[in-house]
């Protein structure tokens, strides 16, 4: 991609403080889309430099229990692509410079038809797709569209990712590198921080994206130990576990639920800040 966008301006200002950055994962529409759409916008304020939004899907394979029932809530909820897209644009309203990216499974992309999903995501201010189950295989299915319409697209590295399998996995990423810090599914495991910091380093040895490392960071002092040997922190269950943890018995908002999300954003962002991150 020729022309710098929002994922890559906020890497390089990162870069250029020194510091690794935050990721948040929130799911579009938990618990409800009024709900949702002040958790999007308390996310900056609170620390966050890049925004991980899901897209809710009925299988998600490679995601764990917290994210699994944020999914479901989202859906059970009325979320369609439609309204995840139009959250995005009430977001822009107010943030032009937050990076946004959507992130799930191809399902819903393909049914809401690929090219018209594609121009509706870059017309609404989304920066970047991550979609888990497509392999490079299959870059021109999703990945390569994307590309031409100025959006990035994020692959996923993981410990079982060799070095025969890497080149072929970031050949036609950009933006940055999702490392899957465990094998497995979604907020399960906690990460091994020692193990982390090598696969990084293994990875930048292959490319000059920036590495973001997730799946099992819950705490600020592991969002610190890990932001101390990678360019970004990615955090999802967490989140979504402590919009969980803010609902009423019948499982509606409350109004704890924006501040507990932003409270722990907040936490994160002062444990990631307080790493070391590696020179690129």
């Amino acid at each position: 991609m020729s022309v710098a966008t929002r994922i890559d301006r906020r890497f390089a200002a990162l870069q250029d403080e020194g510091r690794a950055g935050l990721v948040t994962f929130v799911t579009a529409g938990d618990p409800d889309p009024d709900t949702s759409l002040a958790i999007l916008k308390a996310l900056p304020k609170a620390g966050a430099d890049v925004i991980e939004i899901g897209m809710p899907f009925s299988d998600p394979m490679a995601d764990g229990p917290a994210i699994q029932a944020s999914g479901r809530r989202a859906l059970l909820a009325g979320q369609t692509m439609r309204r995840t897209l139009s959250m995005v644009r009430a977001f822009r309203e107010g943030d032009d410079e937050t990076p946004i990216v959507l992130m799930g499974y191809y399902n819903p992309i393909y049914s809401y038809g690929t090219e018209t999903f594609l121009v509706d995501a870059k017309a609404a201010g989304v920066d970047g797709l991550i979609v888990v189950d497509l392999p490079p295989e299959a870059d021109d299915e999703l990945c390569l569209p994307a590309l031409a319409h100025g959006l990035n697209f994020i692959r996923l590295a993981t410990p079982t990712t060799d070095e025969k399998r890497l080149p072929r996995v970031l050949l036609n990423t950009s933006g940055f590198v999702y490392y899957v810090s465990i094998t497995g599914i979604t907020g399960t495991r906690a990460p091994d921080t020692t193990a982390v910091t090598a696969a990084v380093a293994r990875i930048k040895r292959h490319t000059r994206l920036p590495v973001a490392v997730g799946f099992g960071v819950k705490t600020p002092e592991q969002a610190a130990a890990i932001a101390a040997g990678a360019d970004a922190v990615v955090v999802g269950s967490a989140l979504v576990e402590e919009v969980r943890g803010s609902l009423d018995a019948a499982g509606r908002a409350t109004d704890r639920t924006v501040d507990a999300v932003a409270g722990l954003v907040r936490r994160l962002a002062a444990g990631v800040r307080a790493g070391r991150t590696v020179a690129a």
